[in-house]
């Protein structure tokens, strides 16, 4: 390989195939490969350069896939095998409905609709410290549909943003966790609830990290009733124009909204066509399936000078029919 001679992400998707590391994990990581001199990149010709370095090469022909398992993630959650994964997301259901319950009111059927996506992020993918909120390196998500806020908390929760013991005041006078997600919450970007707005919050985001040479992705969890705003495709029009290749949204195409079908209340189809108008890169896969999610994860970290949407085809309460059919039998 000829120095100077191949893009970053050219040289890790090399690096990825010829030893089975995940492309996701090697970009996360391109700045404690650079301190470890494992790769070297950057010229003033072409600062997107690189190179897999000879002390590179020598220690993945030692470790193969399982090179700096202890820094896998720069701050956050470990990595976890699937089976762990769906194991404390099921666990995280329950978890919802039973704070949903508690506050006698909320919106349950679309926080269980998007939990798995929300967990999948903070569990499982994103760069974040709960003891440092606002590390400036961190991954950020963003939850448009903020009625889903049960979902968000039991996950932020889970990770340590603040005592369980908080769950159990959901949506009560002078409680920290109210009804939408506040930025005052540990773990919370932005206030969210008044629908149509995040996506452009995350453009904000996502061009800053472009501009300032900061290696951060963003995440967007938007509800299919949202598209109904203007707002989003205004934003999606910019998302593209800029080319933030560091921003995912996840459409959360459950079907429903406050009043009635999506189809019936103003129909959204053909949603991959319209995105792909708009300039995105659109992957279409079961929400509700963390191996489904992770994938499309992966496809997105290769994704270069444009943005990606992923249409998350989810059920309304998601897993809640299957818990309560296994505690029958």
């Amino acid at each position: 390989m000829e120095a100077g001679s191949r893009l970053i992400t050219s040289t890790l998707k090399e690096i990825s195939e010829r030893y089975d590391i995940p492309l996701s994990t090697l970009k996360l990581n391109a700045k404690i490969l650079r301190e470890l001199n494992l790769i070297s990149y950057g010229t003033a010709s072409n600062p997107r350069c690189a190179e897999l370095s000879d002390l590179g090469r020598f220690i993945l022909d030692l470790v193969k896939a399982d090179y700096l398992n202890g820094v896998d993630r720069l701050a956050g959650s470990s990595r976890m095998g699937l089976r762990e994964l769906e194991a404390r997301i099921k666990a995280l259901r329950r978890v919802v409905v039973v704070m949903v319950a508690d506050a006698g009111s909320g919106h349950l059927g679309s926080s269980l609709s998007a939990i798995d996506i929300i967990a999948t992020l903070y569990l499982a993918r994103m760069r974040h410290d709960p003891g440092n909120p606002g590390w400036e390196e961190r991954d950020r998500f963003l939850l448009g549909k903020g009625h889903a806020a049960p979902a968000l908390y039991a996950v932020l929760a889970e990770c340590g943003y603040f005592p369980r013991a908080e769950l159990s005041g959901l949506r009560r006078l002078g409680g920290l966790l109210q009804g939408h997600p506040e930025a005052r919450i540990p773990g919370v970007e932005v206030s969210s609830g008044s629908l149509g707005q995040c996506l452009s919050v995350a453009n904000g985001m996502a061009l800053s990290a472009k501009l300032s040479g900061a290696e951060c992705r963003v995440y967007v969890l938007l509800g299919d009733g949202e598209l109904d705003e203007g707002q989003v495709w205004e934003a999606a029009m910019t998302a593209a124009r800029f080319g933030l290749d560091n921003l995912v949204v996840f459409v959360d195409r459950n079907g429903f909204q406050l009043s009635g079908p999506t189809e019936r209340v103003k129909p959204l189809e053909p949603l991959v066509e319209k995105w792909r108008a708009f300039g995105w890169m659109v992957l279409e896969i079961d929400g509700n399936s963390p191996e489904e999610i992770l994938r499309a994860l992966d496809e997105s970290d290769a994704v270069e000078g444009r943005p990606t949407v992923i249409l998350a085809w989810t059920s309304k309460g998601g897993g809640l029919a299957l818990e309560t059919a296994a505690q029958a039998d």
